[in-house]
Formats: structure tokens, sequence, C-alpha cells
């Protein structure tokens, strides 16, 4: 039987010696690794190119196909208010289009414009290199070993949330 959020949330009493250390707790390790990255790139995102985090991880998944915004807030990990202003932004610059899904009037899709891949398409590589050189200090074998354990522990962390599984 698989733990559910409810199972974990009677508190136990802990033994001051198993008292908890952020410097331990895996939860806090990632937040604070996954900000000190998001700081990195995003200086170079905003000051050459003008956008912010959320507009980039949204252009990002754009340009692997349109989304219906709902979609993109499980694609991003962002909450909705947060892809909804990315995607007025982005509107605005002419870098997405959103358009009527025919099927449902009250959806709409969205897709990155010919100008938004352009922009997409110049920004890539230099995501790359800062990811190749945030890796360069692991093995090749590491850099396999920490995407396999990041992508189980999302799928346990949504499956302990209640959430449906995606995996990206």
């Amino acid at each position: 039987m698989t733990a559910t959020v409810s199972s974990l949330t009677t508190a136990v009493p802990v033994a001051p010696e198993e008292a908890l250390s952020l410097a331990d707790y895996v939860p806090y390790r990632l937040v604070t690794a996954a900000a000190a990255v998001s700081r990195l790139i995003a200086r170079a995102y905003e000051d050459r190119f003008g956008l912010t985090i959320p507009q980039w991880r949204l252009m990002s998944v754009l340009a692997e196909g349109g989304l219906t915004p709902h979609a993109a807030v499980t694609r991003t990990a962002m909450d909705k208010v947060r892809v909804s202003r990315a995607a007025q932004d982005l509107v605005e610059r002419r870098l997405v289009n959103r358009t009527t899904v025919r099927a449902d009037r009250r959806s709409h899709r969205l897709e990155l414009t010919a100008a938004g891949r352009r922009l997409f398409a110049e920004i890539a590589p230099m995501a790359l290199a800062y990811e190749a050189a945030l890796l360069s200090g692991l093995a090749p074998s590491e850099v396999v070993t920490l995407k396999r354990l990041l992508g189980r522990l999302e799928v346990t962390a949504t499956q302990l949330a209640g959430g449906e599984t995606i995996i990206p």
C-alpha cells in the first residue's frame, strides 16, 4: 500500500538525535538547488532577452507543441495565475498566439508564433550551455543517475499528493 499525504500528516514524536536538519533534508536541498540554478539562468534570460523564468518555461513547453492553459500548468509545474500572466505577457510581445478551441469556445490554445520560435531557437543553445556547465562536475553516469532519480522523486511526490503521474 502506498502512503498518501493524509496518512503522513499524523505527527510522530521524534527523538532529539533524529531532529530535522535542513542541511540533510532532501526537500529543502531540492528547493535551494533549484532556486540557485533559476537565479543564475534568470539573469541571463532577463538581461539579454527580457524574459522572466515563467515566460521562458512556458515558451519551452510550447516549443514542443501548442497546449491549453490547463495542460501548460501541468507541464510547467507552475500555478494557473503564473501561467496566465506569462502567457499574457508573451501574447503582448507577439511571441505566443492564443486561439480559441473550436470544439469548446470557452477554451483556448497557446502556441509559439514564428517570432517566438526564432527567439526560442536563439535561447535554447544558451540554456543547454548552462546545463552543461552545471553538470560539468559530474561523470556522465552520474548525470544519468541524477535525472533518473529526479524523475522518480517527481513521480512519488505526485502520487503522494494524490495527483496524476505525468512523466515529461
